[in-house]
């Protein structure tokens, strides 16, 4: 369990889920492509949910999606989609689980262009994230121009539930962005991985 004589950004409050995701990984710059999958795969499942309900659950989806392989998951046929389908540790709409494997053969293709997904994402900051200075969640936008430019290319590719929202929340969720507010322990931290 967390210490709780820190102080965090409010969003993570109330759950120790929660808690350790926003210490130990959110904000947290990523350069390893099956951690570009796992967070792609796990956002598009998010859309229209909760954030903690797939934190949960994220095992589950370690154990169902091959450990976030994107060439395991691209090659997943109609009886792979069943079982995925029928899993109770997943969210099961047809449409996400679907997207997972469209967005898989897609994110090969990123990978074959460019070298890595890493690269690929990097490229739209020049490898540097970007530091916030946000005081209170109320201040932390919900999307960006730059997400909004990064879900066009996306989509552009092939890749689906990666709207402008989303794609902001995976920015954050990978770095790109450091919205931890300033007044948050882990915002200098973070700051100092850059």
């Amino acid at each position: 369990m967390p210490k709780m004589d820190k102080n965090r950004c409010p969003w993570c409050l109330g759950d120790p889920i929660y808690i350790e995701y926003h210490d130990r990984e959110w904000g947290i710059p990523v350069h390893d492509d099956r951690k570009w999958f796992e967070f792609l795969l796990l956002e598009g499942a998010q859309a229209g949910l909760n954030w903690l309900l797939v934190l949960k659950k994220r095992e589950n989806y370690r154990r169902a999606y091959d450990g976030f392989d994107p060439a395991k998951v691209a090659r997943y046929g109609e009886r792979k989609i069943a079982a995925l389908l029928a899993d109770p540790g997943l969210i099961r709409n047809r449409a996400k689980i679907a997207a997972s494997l469209a967005n898989a053969r897609c994110f090969l293709k990123v990978q074959e262009e460019f070298g890595s997904f890493d690269r690929y994402m990097w490229s739209f900051l020049a490898g540097k994230p970007l530091r916030n200075r946000w005081r209170r969640d109320s201040d932390i936008p919900a999307r960006s121009g730059l997400s909004d430019a990064i879900s066009a290319d996306l989509r552009r590719r092939g890749f689906k539930f990666v709207g402008s929202t989303i794609v902001y929340a995976h920015m954050q969720a990978t770095g790109m962005v450091n919205d931890h507010l300033t007044g948050c322990f882990r915002y200098r931290e973070v700051a100092q991985l850059a």
